[in-house]
């Protein structure tokens, strides 16, 4: 395991009342409602949550491996994730899917990007060898 030579950030988040309650970050930018997928409930879900971070970590280590490639990344980037909470042998886990569009950008090149910021990006780091992954290009 690796361990952190220097913090660049912490979040902080106070829960309650766990998928059918409320979280709140320690800086007010973030106040939201839980609720459980598919409940009736209005706020969102854990999973939502997930796949939200991670779509945007991966899309800025997108970035800066385009930096390093010396390519442009295309106005209209998008990172598509899915995460889906199953069961196996009766206990819950997770899976995902990241599925990129990288209008105009030449197959190979995107390929290269998305394998490197899959290398970097810290929710991949977190997720790989963990739990199912597919990175899909559209």
């Amino acid at each position: 395991m690796t361990t952190i030579d220097k913090v660049l950030y912490t979040g902080k988040t106070h829960t309650t009342g766990g998928r059918e309650g409320q979280a709140q970050s320690s800086d007010g930018r973030l106040d939201i409602k839980l609720s459980s997928p598919g409940g009736p409930g209005k706020g969102t879900n854990p999973e939502q949550l997930f796949a939200a971070g991670w779509s945007a970590c991966f899309i800025g280590a997108m970035g800066l491996a385009a930096g390093k490639m010396k390519v442009k990344l295309p106005e209209d980037l998008a990172v598509d994730a899915e995460v889906d909470l199953g069961t196996a042998d009766g206990a819950y886990f997770l899976q995902a899917r990241l599925n990129v569009s990288l209008p105009g950008v030449e197959r190979e090149v995107a390929q290269a990007l998305v394998d490197t910021a899959h290398q970097t990006c810290p929710y991949s780091k977190l997720t790989r060898g963990n739990i199912n992954v597919a990175i899909n290009i559209v």
